[in-house]
């Protein structure tokens, strides 16, 4: 195993916002509380350990051995729940969609970012613990984004039909994703475990929620991963005060609405709406929508008075559902949580949310940027030293670098910019004859430096094109090579699944993973396998 990087900002790959949060702005920071750094996380645990009640911790602890009853739990696993009931127990969280097998390689990425910070979090606060956990985004109602995973370029897909919160979503129909599945990967050992996991995942679970846990569980139970799913009674009883405040108040689209101005020179993530909660059923998820005093479930019959739709979340809060912008509300009430690691997309939404969390008197956690990594075979690293290129080459636009090559490549120079500049020096000769003689002489003087630079370029691009044909089979090679890393010319990490890379390299892909990220450092990493 090696391993190489770039730096985040350097990938091309992130927003102005993330870039901008990486560097710390000073425009930025009233919409924090610390920067993910090691020192930072002793206040943020005295904050937290102040800010979260002891009950909390019962509560937690019982429904989540509730929800590992019919699970063999490893030793790890077991003990770091227990944990979870002492005042220095502090988790460190990721959260994902219930996709089908993991989904996108990034599923991967979020978890081992979580397991290993909290390693470091021993390593740095030895009095302390921490335990890495998973939250299921059970009560998203978007199967279309987690009903496939790529497999190689095969797309194994589960269709059905969903209306409901996912994580309640039976198996249905799975065997026969298992059958197509097992069709197109191989026999080897590797491929043996993978069908087995998928099997007994999805065969022999009833629900998308209990499958999920089980893959996270088999995939991370040496590490100590606590899976969570926050779609349960006793945990949503907590959070009763939060979600009665949010329907007589809209506290949530108030305090976002805002800290939006503050946002402005980027593009929003999330935008707020009036009521940020859902009423959920098994087959029901429907925003709910506060109309001339009256709670009104979108696309339904169903409309609550103020005092009908307190009694019901009294009776039921099980039917009460944060969106995107309350999820993170709910969460933190409910886990003696430090930090948060996400991708791109999280930290920008969660960025709007501080004065939200500062309005319920709620800490608001660190903002991690998860590990993002490109794996690449030793075959692929082979062929780009033979191309004499570097890993930063792979991360441009595929023209960008083809340009680039060629000018490289090319016996002569292929840039006309000292031309160029030698012609704009004349016109300006040009230019201060026509003001001393005939003003409306300027028009033609600035149409003919037009015309002529444009000549140039064209020039330039035509002897581009020509020196790239006699590269053409140098070129076919790096569009080859780019091709195969960056599928379609995405991001690996957003397009792949694991399977693809366990079929060939087994357990130690895990393990190679779990020993290279280093989720405080700004790397986008490179892993040879």
């Amino acid at each position: 195993m090696s391993s190489d990087c770039i730096t985040y900002q350097n990938s091309g790959y992130f927003s102005k916002l993330i870039l901008d949060y990486l560097d710390e702005k000073p425009e930025l920071q009233s919409l924090y509380n610390r920067f993910p750094k090691l020192e930072n996380f002793e206040d943020q645990i005295k904050e937290k350990k102040a800010n979260y009640p002891i009950e909390n911790r019962h509560i937690l602890v019982t429904e989540i051995e509730k929800q590992y009853y019919n699970f063999t739990v490893s030793e790890r696993t077991a003990h770091n729940i227990q944990l979870l009931k002492d005042s220095n127990t502090y988790t460190i969280t990721t959260g994902h969609q219930l996709n089908l097998f993991t989904g996108p390689l990034y599923f991967l990425y979020k978890i081992i970012s979580t397991i290993n910070l909290c390693k470091k979090l021993k390593e740095k606060y030895p009095t302390q613990n921490f335990v890495p956990v998973y939250w299921m985004a059970t009560e998203d109602h978007d199967f279309e984004e987690i009903n496939s995973f790529n497999y190689n370029d095969k797309s194994i897909t589960w269709i059905r039909e969903s209306k409901g919160p996912v994580g309640r979503l039976s198996n249905q129909g799975l065997a026969s994703v298992y059958n197509q599945f097992a069709e197109e990967i191989g026999t080897g050992i590797h491929a043996n475990y993978l069908k087995n996991l998928f099997e007994k995942a999805y065969i022999h679970h009833e629900n998308l929620a209990d499958a999920t846990r089980f893959i996270a569980n088999e995939l991370f139970k040496k590490e100590g991963l606590v899976v969570i799913d926050g779609d349960t009674e006793s945990l949503k009883k907590i959070f009763i005060p939060y979600v009665k405040r949010e329907l007589l108040e809209q506290t949530s689209y108030k305090k976002v609405t805002e800290t939006l101005p503050n946002l402005s020179s980027y593009t929003i993530q999330v935008n707020p709406r009036e009521l940020n909660l859902f009423f959920i059923q098994d087959n029901l998820r429907e925003r709910i929508v506060l109309e001339n005093g009256y709670y009104r479930v979108n696309s339904t019959s169903i409309v609550f008075s103020k005092e009908e739709i307190l009694l019901e979340l009294e009776k039921n809060p099980t039917h009460f559902s944060p969106n995107v912008l309350l999820r993170p509300v709910y969460q933190e009430v409910i886990l003696p949580n430090l930090c948060y690691i996400g991708g791109g997309g999280e930290i920008a939404y969660w960025l709007e949310l501080k004065s939200t969390f500062d309005a319920y008197g709620l800490t608001f956690p660190m903002m991690l940027l998860r590990n993002s990594v490109l794996l690449a075979t030793q075959k692929q690293a082979s062929k780009l030293a033979k191309l004499e290129l570097n890993w930063s080459d792979m991360f441009l636009p595929q023209q960008t670098l083809l340009d680039k090559r060629t000018k490289e490549k090319s016996e002569f120079t292929i840039d006309f910019t000292p031309q160029k500049n030698q012609l704009r020096s004349q016109f300006e000769h040009l230019y201060i004859i026509a003001n001393q003689t005939d003003k409306s002489f300027l028009g033609a003087v600035s149409a003919q430096e037009r015309k002529q630079i444009k000549g140039l370029e064209q020039l330039e691009k035509r002897l581009l094109k020509a020196e790239k044909r006699v590269l053409s089979e140098q070129l076919h090679q790096i569009v080859g090579l780019q091709n195969e890393l960056f599928p379609k010319g995405h991001l690996q990490e957003r397009k792949a699944n694991f399977s693809s890379y366990f079929e060939e390299f087994g357990p130690s892909l895990i393990e190679q993973l779990l020993t290279t990220l280093q989720p405080l450092e700004q790397n986008f990493d490179i892993l040879i396998l």
